[in-house]
């Protein structure tokens, strides 16, 4: 007799997403869980009605926490034996979790996996370097060509034994954006078991955010992305980059696009916010 018991629970974080979610949700199979946690989103009665359409559980933050605080509250609903963090604007390609789970069976040693990841121009994504390394660990561009072992992994489509993630405390709730999924993978490598990269399970980032591109939303996240930086930096002992961030601020672009001008200034607030605590 077939086990039909479900072994993965789909986690995606939400925050005004609806634009891009059904493309998601239409790609679970069958009779795998999901659970959707709407991070304070604008369009909160849309994504009920989705999740209600798509037999997906809702879990609703009152306040946005971030990234990684909205996947804790996903896995603690979660009960299956392993969690897929995948992100709202990315899609499953057929077979992805069966051979995701069949890879947790081939190398029981591992503690999270990236399947195949390509890009919605059909382009290959591979997160092969993360500023929280040393250079050595940096890996070659592109896929590898089979199932290996790998420095990092990226956290739009992250596969992990739930008891390793709550082993090691899940996401730092610290990290409000930005290195989150990097922190997380060096804590799960050096506590619990390898990183692999899995040829045959495909997922595809299909795009499509609604976040604005203006010099407000990039301030917003370069504040954010500063303030991670000298946060993870410091816990991982590696380089914050203070002075590249200052130089930035006296580049010609500063003086042509207020895009730019805002980023970096942010950027680098968010750094000297970081220092102060």
């Amino acid at each position: 007799m077939t086990n039909t018991t479900p072994r993965t629970t789909i986690i995606s974080v939400c925050y005004n997403s609806t634009a891009v979610i059904p493309a998601m949700l239409a790609s679970v199979p069958e009779g795998v869980d999901v659970v959707l946690v709407d991070n304070a989103s604008s369009d909160a009665a849309e994504l009920a009605a989705l999740a209600a359409s798509h037999s997906a559980r809702l879990i609703r933050s009152e306040e946005n926490r971030g990234f990684g605080v909205g996947c804790n509250l996903g896995a603690a609903a979660a009960t299956t034996e392993f969690l897929l963090f995948l992100n709202p604007d990315a899609q499953l390609l057929d077979g992805a979790i069966a051979a995701l789970e069949t890879a947790m069976d081939c190398y029981p040693k591992a503690s999270a996996m990236n399947p195949r990841i390509t890009e919605a121009d059909g382009s290959a994504y591979f997160k092969r370097r993360s500023v929280l390394l040393p250079r050595k660990d940096h890996m070659p561009r592109g896929w590898p060509d089979a199932d290996r072992e790998v420095s990092i992994l990226s956290g739009a489509a992250m596969f992990i034994r739930r008891r390793d993630f709550e082993a090691v405390g899940g996401f730092d709730p610290k990290i409000f954006l930005y290195h989150e999924d990097d922190d997380l993978s060096l804590r799960l490598k050096a506590e619990r078991g390898p990183l692999m990269f899995i040829r045959d399970a495909a997922v595809r980032h299909i795009g499509g955010s609604s976040t604005a591109r203006n010099p407000a939303s990039a301030a917003f996240k370069a504040w954010h992305m500063g303030r991670s930086r000298v946060y993870a930096g410091r816990k991982h002992g590696q380089p914050v980059g203070y002075l590249s961030a200052a130089l930035q601020l006296v580049s010609p672009a500063m003086i042509l696009s207020a895009r730019y001008r805002a980023k970096k200034w942010a950027f680098f607030r968010g750094m000297i916010s970081a220092l102060k605590g």
